[in-house]
């Protein structure tokens, strides 16, 4: 797949390691990722990188991924977003999005490589790499 054509996926972690090795994994996978670090390094990469998929963690200092999530749909409508998190907080965070009409995907962290491939191969996600 040329550079031009691979799908672009931005990964946001305030755990540096978890997000720099999803970014690796999806590059192996022939996605175009890179890795932030925070809720508001996601909204300002979002606007210059135009990604098709926003992974994100939830529980961040600064903003959540979700409501990082919530901007950089406002900016980019199409843009799917995959959150994943190993916190219980996040069921809270979740139903206050959901009601104001945000709907999200979510993974429980750990995740496995594997699974995540998948999830983002699915007929929801439509996002091909």
């Amino acid at each position: 797949m040329t550079e031009a054509r691979r799908v672009k996926v931005l990964v946001a972690d305030d755990e540096q390691v978890i997000a720099n090795t999803l970014v690796m994994i999806l590059r192996q996978a022939g996605f175009d990722a890179r890795a932030v670090y925070s809720g508001e390094e996601a909204v300002e990469m979002a606007q210059r990188f135009q990604p098709k998929l926003l992974i994100s963690d939830v529980i961040m200092p600064g903003i959540t991924g979700i409501e990082a999530a919530i901007k950089v749909r406002a900016e980019l409508p199409s843009c799917k977003v995959l959150l994943f998190s190993g916190q219980a907080a996040t069921v809270d965070l979740l139903e206050k999005a959901r009601s104001r009409n945000y709907n999200f995907e979510i993974l429980a962290k750990p995740v496995h490589p594997a699974d995540l491939l998948a999830k983002l191969r699915s007929p929801e996600m439509l996002v091909s790499g």
